[in-house]
């Protein structure tokens, strides 16, 4: 199969301007190896069986004797060779002027003690599943960098899917290795598959610590229930444990595991104090690298969402999100989430590395978009009112607010992206690319 360029490679462009060592990061079937397969001379296999003790006698030995090959190098599954890291590092330490010579990637499923940490020599890429640009199911209408680049950027984009399509894309998910099955029912079997792995296998192996599969498998149904909330941890215990006998400590340890293996994460909360007497909540948003892993540990198919669109608008959120990370990995942004006392919410704010952000509101219907677009106003009036009060002491100014440069509605079904009257851009998420 062809290589699909990935969002990634934009963020590879980048590092190895500045460092010699790559060492990619990601959920396992992301597409972590094909993607460094495309740029290296020499790929060293750690789990090739035909090769594989022969490589592990020189990594064990004499690791270095692998730099004579033509370089860029692929040092694939290196938590194999653990001396591997500390010769790249040493190499990197030789050779200052050198970039973009080694490549590494390994399992998120096996936990690897290094001598030294590689900071400054070794550079670590987050890698996600793919986003609907990377697999073909955006068309790529309107861009996010452009709406930042330029303040007349105004595309023509229609939205290419149904509703239903999207039923099946976050039951789907975006790993790579279902671009290579023909079948539709076939490819949904990849996250049931990768699920059933991680509550089975991975959960023990990331940190070799053993661990009862089903507290895994009850643990990761109830993120699950909570994905794209602010649910407290301690609710979420207190679900597992209405059937099981386990600690909170236990199951703390058990979500560290899955933060490990990439399988969850939680979104910070954006912490502008803009109302002095208001409460920010700083509770983190709980959502899947890939939401489809969600769907798998929930058994639900496309269908079920036809009758169940509240659970759908959970998982879409996710989904979004999870396109929005990958794009913010390539511009050295940020993605986070905003909620306070007073009722006050953005479901995402996207903010690069100058300070200038977007607030984002994610919807299914377009007939939510109004409610929406109210929301997003308000929020920026509130800043704006606030610059007004803080300006009002012309000899003990208080502090000023950046107000937002963006607002956007992202929804599931628009026919069409368009700029409302009050200024707000509704984006069909299946036109939606970096």
């Amino acid at each position: 199969m062809d290589y699909i360029t990935r969002i990634t490679d934009v963020v590879i462009d980048r590092k190895i301007q500045a460092f010699n060592a790559i060492n990619i990061q990601g959920p396992k079937g992301c597409g972590k190896t094909r993607t460094c397969k495309e740029r290296c001379k020499t790929v060293i296999e750690f789990q090739d069986e035909e090769l594989r003790e022969g490589y592990l006698n020189i990594a064990n030995t004499a690791p270095s004797l692998f730099f004579n090959n033509d370089k860029p190098i692929l040092f694939d599954e290196w938590q194999d060779a653990p001396k591997i890291w500390g010769a790249i590092r040493k190499n990197c330490d030789d050779n200052p002027e050198s970039t973009g010579s080694f490549y590494l990637t390994g399992s998120t499923s096996t936990k690897v003690d290094t001598a030294h940490t590689g900071t400054g020599r070794i550079s670590s890429i987050m890698m996600y599943p793919m986003t609907l640009w990377e697999t073909g199911d955006s068309n790529g209408g309107v861009s996010l960098t452009k709406i930042f680049e330029d303040t007349n950027y105004a595309p023509i984009a229609k939205n290419n899917l149904k509703l239903e399509d999207l039923f099946y894309i976050v039951c789907r998910g975006g790993w790579p290795k279902c671009l290579a099955i023909k079948g539709k029912t076939g490819k949904l079997e990849v996250a049931k598959d990768y699920f059933q792995q991680i509550y089975m296998k991975d959960i023990s192996t990331v940190d070799n610590v053993k661990r009862n599969p089903e507290i895994a498998r009850i643990l990761i149904k109830s993120y699950a229930r909570n994905v794209a909330t602010l649910a407290k941890k301690t609710a979420i215990y207190a679900d597992v444990q209405s059937s099981q006998s386990v600690t909170d400590v236990t199951l703390a340890s058990y979500v560290s595991a899955l933060e490990k293996l990439y399988v969850i994460k939680d979104i910070d909360a954006w912490m502008p104090q803009i109302r002095s007497k208001t409460a920010i909540r700083a509770s983190k948003k709980h959502i899947f690298l890939d939401p489809s892993i969600a769907a798998a540990a929930l058994g639900i198919s496309p269908e079920y969402f036809e009758k169940d669109l509240d659970s759908f608008g959970h998982l879409f959120e996710n989904l979004v999100i999870r396109d929005l990370l990958a794009y913010a990995e390539a511009n050295n942004a940020h993605v986070m989430h905003y909620r306070d006392d007073t009722g006050l919410e953005v479901d995402a704010v996207y903010q690069l590395e100058d300070g200038r952000y977007a607030l984002i509101e994610i919807k299914t219907g377009v007939n939510a978009v109004e409610k929406a677009e109210d929301n997003l106003l308000r929020f920026k009036s509130v800043i704006h009112e606030h610059n007004i009060k803080a300006t009002k002491n012309k000899d003990h100014p208080g502090v000023i607010y950046r107000e937002p440069d963006h607002m956007i509605v992202i929804c599931a079904n628009a026919p069409m992206a368009y700029t409302t009257e009050k200024g707000i851009r509704v984006i069909p998420f299946a036109c939606l690319k970096n």
